[in-house]
C-alpha cells in the first residue's frame, strides 16, 4: 500500500470511525484524538494481514475508546452537577440517503441515549454501539473485543434492555417536534408563564450541564411549576446582543443561543404525548466551542 492510499483508506473510513468514538466518548475532542492515535497506529502498522480495513480501524478505534473511557469515568463521577453529552451538528444528507438507516443513526446519537449509555459498563457501551447504531455482526463485535461471540450477545441483550427501559419513547415527527420547539423558545424568550406550563409535560424535567463554568443549576430541577419559572427567571437576563439560531443537533432540532457572537447555551427537549417532557441546557463552555463555526 502507498502512502496516498493508506491515507485515502482511513478517510474513506474516518467518519465511521468518528462516529463510534462519538458515541462511545460523548465528547468530540476525546473523539477526535481516538480516531487520531487510529491513524497513528494504522499508518504505522504492518497491513499485509489486513483483509478488511474497515473492521481493521473499527476495532482499533474501539479498544482505544473503551480504555479513554475508563480512564474518563473517574473525572465525570468529580464532575461539577448534571453532565450531558457535547452538542453534535448532525446533517447525515447523502452520506446516509436511507431514511431508515438515518432515523437509527438519529436516534442513536440522541441526547437522551446518549445519557443513558453513561449507565453502561465500558464493553457494554461499546457493543451496544457496534450492534445498534452501526449492525455490526456479533462475531466482529467478538473479534473486535477480545471476547466469546456468546459473552458479546450476553452484553447486547442487557445493555438494550438497560437502554430501552430507560430511554424516552417518542411519538412525534421531526416537522411536530420542530414546531413544539419553536413554541418552546417563543414562550421562553418572551417569559410566557401560561404557555409554557401548556407545553410542559406535569412531571417535566430539566437537566442543566455547566460543568462548574458557568451559570446553571446544578441539580436536576423536576415539575411543571418550577421548570417554567426557571425559564420565565432565564428569559429575565436576555441581553441586546443575543442571537438565536435553529439547528439540528444530535439528530433534533435545537437552539443555539449566542451573545456576541459567541456561543452561550444549546437547548433541546425531549417530547412525548404531545408535550415536553425534558428540556436540556448545556452551557459549558468547553462543549459549545465546536459550534462557533456553524
Amino acid at each position: 500500500m502507498t502512502t496516498d492510499t493508506v491515507t485515502d483508506v482511513f478517510e474513506e473510513h474516518r467518519p465511521v470511525l468518528t462516529g463510534v468514538a462519538y458515541r462511545m466518548l460523548g465528547r468530540i475532542a476525546d473523539a477526535e484524538d481516538v480516531v487520531q492515535e487510529a491513524w497513528l497506529r494504522w499508518s504505522s502498522a504492518s497491513r499485509e494481514d489486513v483483509r478488511e480495513p474497515r473492521a481493521f480501524l473499527v476495532r482499533i478505534t474501539t479498544r482505544l475508546a473503551v480504555d479513554r473511557l475508563r480512564q474518563l469515568q473517574s473525572r465525570r463521577e468529580a464532575y461539577i452537577g448534571p453532565w450531558l453529552p457535547e452538542p453534535l451538528a448532525t446533517d447525515f444528507g447523502p452520506a446516509v440517503p436511507d431514511t431508515a438507516e438515518q432515523a437509527v443513526l438519529a436516534d442513536s446519537v440522541s441526547v437522551a441515549v446518549l445519557v443513558v449509555l453513561e449507565s453502561l459498563s465500558p464493553l457494554e457501551r461499546a457493543v451496544f454501539v457496534l450492534r445498534e447504531a452501526f449492525g455490526f455482526p456479533y462475531g466482529e463485535i467478538a473479534t473486535t473485543l477480545d471476547r466469546t461471540e456468546a459473552a458479546v450477545r450476553q452484553l447486547a441483550g442487557r445493555a438494550r434492555r438497560h437502554v430501552e427501559e430507560r430511554k424516552p419513547r417518542y411519538d412525534v415527527d421531526p416537522a411536530q417536534r420542530r414546531d413544539l420547539t419553536e413554541r418552546f423558545l417563543a414562550a421562553a424568550a418572551g417569559g410566557d408563564i401560561e404557555e409554557l406550563l401548556v407545553l410542559l409535560a406535569p412531571d417535566v424535567r430539566l437537566v442543566g450541564d455547566s460543568g462548574g463554568k458557568s451559570k446553571a443549576p446544578l441539580r436536576i430541577i423536576e415539575s411543571q411549576d418550577k421548570v417554567g419559572r426557571f425559564l420565565v427567571a432565564v428569559a429575565h437576563d436576555q441581553a441586546p446582543d443575543m442571537e438565536i439560531r435553529f439547528m439540528e443537533l444530535n439528530g433534533g432540532p435545537a437552539l443555539l443561543v449566542l451573545f456576541g457572537g459567541k456561543p452561550d447555551s444549546v437547548f433541546q427537549v425531549d417530547i412525548r404525548d404531545g408535550v415536553i417532557q425534558c428540556v436540556y441546557i448545556v452551557r459549558n463552555p468547553d462543549k459549545l466551542i465546536g459550534l462557533a463555526a456553524e
